[in-house]
């Protein structure tokens, strides 16, 4: 009988004023008896509209359906035989605007937690099932994957399932990308990356790191090594900067290496001597989920005061709503309306301060969002040690300058078929954010599932 409860199943959480002293996971997990109560809330709708918005085509009524059984593997299987990395998923896809957002649930009350099921199910199943999976028999060809973020993973998994050997070629010593050193360990902990990882070892996927392609290896000795086709999947690392006086200056970082130097360097433990300032006071400039881990992370590292400075107002923020709450409930101000114009330093090179203009919101833009138009006279300073720039990223071009007749747009990502990665080079495919500049993991994840079909395709018709 379907729970007719309007709300959500709660999630446990840490405590905001502890958890913003520590980089343990905020949302703690559903109790099986949570995940049964929130599985049955779900009415089984039969036009699924919950499955239109999932990228990878999760079938979601069937899972939920098992759950609400108390049937918790066979709901993992339903969610493994199309999501490669589902405790990912169920942690960091935004499902407010994908699944969650489609359910007829959320008409009259909260949609079903479909994320928080995911999550569940996912977990039991690393926690419960001993039986490792086994890779299906070879069909003889050989596929490379450049790069082990979501978009590499879900790819390489999909093709794997389908008999090929494939080889994911990891430019880092660790494996997981975007998963393991952007995403801080408060929300997506290392051990669920590492083991989604190990899922895949154990399905037959080879991964070799410390292979920079473009460097170590070219796509063209890549084909001539055996390999029939290739997956780009080498995310945007290339941080923005705003090109204001002071961005050199000691104390400014991009996000992308703040993050990197905490989530993959460590820096949050005293056994690691990682360089990173415990700073008084912290500008994180930007309004998307990167500005809103820096902003958290660096809370945790110590910071006194931490300001997330946006240009925009709190309606136009591209942060999930979530990720906003948690980062208030944390401490961290929000300053809208606001655009930086100098950063500030001392004689010695260090910031002191950043100079800020207020903003108003004049006509849309091309992204649809209200135009930001600087107020005259109303410049201010932020008494800060530490800026980080949070304004996106772009992809390396590394892999483009050493790839002939690969073509990519004016930002540098590399231009692709959105449905199935195919690119200007034959047996060369793309996909995730070196496609489309820095987006979900959901979508980098979609895309890899996508191009998976097309390369078996492809190699099948050759």
């Amino acid at each position: 009988m379907a729970n007719m409860t309007p709300t959500k199943t709660p999630m446990p959480e840490q405590d905001p004023n502890i958890r913003n002293k520590n980089f343990d996971e905020v949302a703690r997990g559903y109790s099986a008896e949570d995940a049964i109560n929130e599985a049955q809330r779900c009415i089984n709708c039969k036009h699924k509209p919950c499955m239109d918005g999932c990228p990878v085509n999760v079938r979601i009524p069937e899972f939920i359906a098992m759950a609400a059984e108390g049937k918790f593997e066979d709901a993992y299987q339903i969610i493994n035989s199309t999501n490669a990395l589902p405790a990912v998923c169920g942690r960091v896809c935004p499902q407010e605007t994908q699944c969650e957002g489609k359910c007829v649930r959320g008409i009259k009350g909260e949609s079903v937690g479909i994320g928080r099921l995911e999550r569940f199910v996912a977990d039991y199943h690393m926690k419960n099932c001993a039986e490792k999976a086994k890779p299906v028999e070879n069909n003889g060809h050989r596929v490379a994957i450049i790069g082990s973020g979501p978009a590499g993973l879900s790819c390489a998994g999909d093709l794997a399932a389908l008999g090929y050997k494939v080889t994911v070629f990891e430019a880092f010593h660790q494996t997981g990308g975007v998963l393991l050193y952007g995403i801080p360990e408060f929300r997506l902990p290392k051990a669920i990356v590492a083991q989604e990882v190990e899922n895949l070892k154990d399905k037959g996927v080879e991964f070799k790191t410390n292979m920079v392609i473009g460097r170590v290896l070219s796509i063209d000795e890549l084909f001539e090594d055996g390999y029939e086709a290739v997956f780009i999947g080498s995310g945007a690392g290339l941080p923005m900067f705003m090109n204001i006086p002071g961005e050199s200056l000691n104390g400014v970082y991009s996000a992308n290496e703040y993050l990197t130097r905490i989530n993959f360097m460590k820096a949050y433990k005293s056994g690691y001597d990682t360089p990173i300032t415990h700073d008084k006071a912290v500008a994180v400039i930007g309004g998307g989920n990167v500005a809103m881990d820096a902003a958290r992370c660096a809370k945790r590292m110590g910071a006194g005061k931490v300001y997330i400075v946006y240009r925009r107002s709190d309606e136009e923020m591209p942060a999930r709503r979530e990720e906003i709450h948690h980062a208030k409930e944390e401490g961290i101000e929000f300053k809208y309306l606001c655009s930086p114009v100098e950063i500030l330093g001392t004689e010695d090179g260090w910031v002191k301060g950043l100079k800020i203009v207020d903003m108003e919101l004049g006509e849309p833009d091309d992204s649809g969002r209200r135009r930001p138009i600087p107020v005259v006279g109303s410049d201010h300073v932020l008494d800060v040690d530490c800026v980080i720039m949070a304004l996106g990223t772009s992809p390396n071009p590394l892999i483009k300058s050493t790839t002939p007749g690969l073509k990519t747009n004016r930002w540098g990502c590399i231009v692709a078929n959105e449905a199935t990665g195919e690119t200007s080079r034959e047996g060369v495919f793309a996909g995730g954010d070196a496609v489309t500049g820095a987006a979900t993991v959901i979508l980098a994840m979609g895309a890899g599932k996508g191009a998976a079909a097309a390369i078996d395709k492809y190699i099948k018709e050759k």
